[in-house]
């Protein structure tokens, strides 16, 4: 089990961060929230804060997280962990330009406050958009599959974009100061209640996946996986894929490569089902083990 730790979160109401947080909260972690909107958690405190901003996040940083915090009289616990979710999480919700500023500028602000504050880890989102074919003008093959870390990420859009970004920014200061920062390649979210509602389409059109290469990752297994970053300590710099173990869609991957990628190379053998969006990286770096298969949930 991870050393419970205090973590400040960014982004903790979202789709995935409210789904994140109670299981870090679970293991035993105590988290505060940044957002603009509070979490329903009754053992998670929400500020009200802009992550764009340097003196906010270095308030947020070196203040209290509750009431109950004053009652120590020393002064406010520091934090051991930053995990940053916070971010206009797609196009077409913003001015492309306006994404780009707060997932950019709010990333750079929130790493810059950890680290100048002696933080050693931070684990941040990054996006399956980054390897280019999510958001992209029309149909666009990956130069190989399947997707791995490794890979010459170059997406079109804003929001692709500003996560690439967002890497090199995490690069960068880890470079600078030594710390531990990990950057998540998260996969489409998908909640529980999902599976029923969203996944019968998924199978009747698998062509609609296409754009996401297929892949998913549960929003619980997300938690997991944040969980084993904070407790791997030594990494340094890292990307990782977080998506689940095989496609979210119920045909075998050699039909899928067949129908949807034709002439795309194959780098390497792949599994009946096994994910386009690999994951071997979390399974053998960090021994990742998925408990929700969309199988458990819904029949194909």
């Amino acid at each position: 089990m991870t050393h419970p730790k205090r973590i400040l979160f960014t982004g903790g109401s979202g789709k995935a961060g409210r789904h994140v947080v109670p299981y870090l909260v679970d293991r035993g972690h105590r988290v505060v929230n940044v957002d603009l909107v509070p979490l329903d958690h009754p053992a998670v405190p929400t500020l009200d804060a802009d992550i764009t901003d340097l003196g906010q996040m270095v308030n947020a940083l070196t203040m209290h997280g509750d009431f109950a915090g004053l009652e120590t009289g020393t002064g406010p616990q520091p934090f051991d962990a930053v995990v940053h979710f916070a971010a206009v999480p797609r196009i077409l919700l913003k001015p492309d330009n306006e994404t780009f500023r707060v997932n950019t500028i709010g990333t750079y602000t929130v790493i810059e406050a950890a680290v100048k504050l002696g933080i050693r880890k931070v684990v941040i989102a990054s996006s399956e958009t980054t390897y280019g074919i999510c958001f992209s003008e029309g149909e666009t093959d990956p130069r190989c599959l399947p997707l791995e870390e490794d890979y010459d990420v170059d997406p079109m859009d804003s929001y692709g974009c500003s996560k690439v970004v967002n890497e090199v920014t995490a690069r960068a200061f880890q470079r600078r100061t030594g710390a531990d920062i990990y950057a998540l390649r998260i996969g489409n979210v998908i909640e529980p209640h999902e599976y029923r509602t969203l996944f019968p389409d998924f199978f009747r059109n698998p062509a609609r996946r296409r754009r996401n290469a297929f892949c998913y990752i549960d929003a619980r297994d997300l938690g997991q996986i944040v969980d084993l970053c904070l407790a791997r300590d030594g990494l340094g710099f890292q990307v990782f894929n977080a998506g689940n173990d095989t496609n979210g869609i119920d045909l075998p991957t050699a039909e899928l490569l067949r129908r949807f990628f034709p002439g795309v190379p194959v780098t390497q053998p792949l599994g009946e089902y096994e994910a386009l969006f690999s994951n071997r990286k979390i399974r053998e770096v960090l021994g990742f083990k998925e408990r929700h298969d969309w199988r458990r949930y819904v029949q194909a």
